[in-house]
């Protein structure tokens, strides 16, 4: 892996496990994966060209390996949240920008489960869930190349209704020479690393616009762990 993504990663992570050596007593914990319509590992040429003209749109989602969420037990459940915002997502010049949201939540959840989901899916990203205008229910499968995220290839699948995959980046993903990550995950994670996106897909009707956005460096795989709340 490219140098430049080591070392961002790794900043990332730092700053990330420094909140989760801070917790105590019982935790949740898990894979996730990110994907938007614009590059988040990337230098302020290609981001500024961007800016206001994509990134709009994000899928993200929770695979939970362990742990318990307001006395609700979702191991081995997911989530995915898909958002679509008036401002490309992230950019510091539109400090406001509302989402609409739908939440898809894993089909195998009881009724307790389901709404653990949401909630564990609401505390940590924020404001982003704040408006969901849509929840769906559906089977959800979240697969890392070679069982973990440093591998930088991922597959998320939320049924029929979104789909994101990545690779880990190469040298050709490096162009200009000065790229960073940009734009920060949409959630608190302990360790974090930059993905080329392969696909990143929604189909649904809720949010008044799907999209199959491919080719870019826009997503993230990692790793969460949090206090159980």
């Amino acid at each position: 892996m490219l140098k430049a993504v080591a070392t961002a990663a790794a900043c990332l992570a730092a700053a990330s496990l420094s909140f989760a050596a801070g917790t105590t007593g019982k935790s949740i914990n898990g894979n996730y994966i990110e994907a938007r319509t614009a590059d988040v590992y990337t230098g302020p040429c290609f981001a500024n060209g961007e800016a206001e003209q994509v990134g709009r749109e994000a899928v993200f989602g929770w695979q939970i390996s362990k742990g318990e969420w307001r006395g609700v037990n979702l191991s081995g459940l997911s989530v995915v949240g898909v958002i679509r915002t008036p401002h490309t997502i992230g950019l510091t010049s539109e400090p406001v920008n509302p989402a609409k949201a739908v939440l898809i939540v894993d089909q195998k959840a009881d009724p307790e489960q389901r709404l653990a989901l949401m909630s564990f899916a609401k505390e940590m990203s924020g404001d982003l869930l704040k408006d969901v205008v849509k929840v769906d229910y559906a089977p959800i499968a979240l697969t890392l190349d070679n069982g973990s995220v440093h591998s930088g290839g991922a597959k998320l699948t939320a049924g029929a209704l979104a789909e994101i995959r990545t690779r880990a980046m190469s040298a050709a993903d490096h162009i200009c020479g000065n790229e960073d990550i940009w734009y920060e995950p949409l959630t608190k994670l302990d360790h974090v690393m930059p993905a080329y996106t392969l696909e990143n897909s929604y189909t649904g009707d809720a949010l008044g616009e799907t999209w199959h956005n491919r080719f870019k460096r826009s997503g993230f795989v990692g790793t969460f762990q949090v206090p159980a709340e």
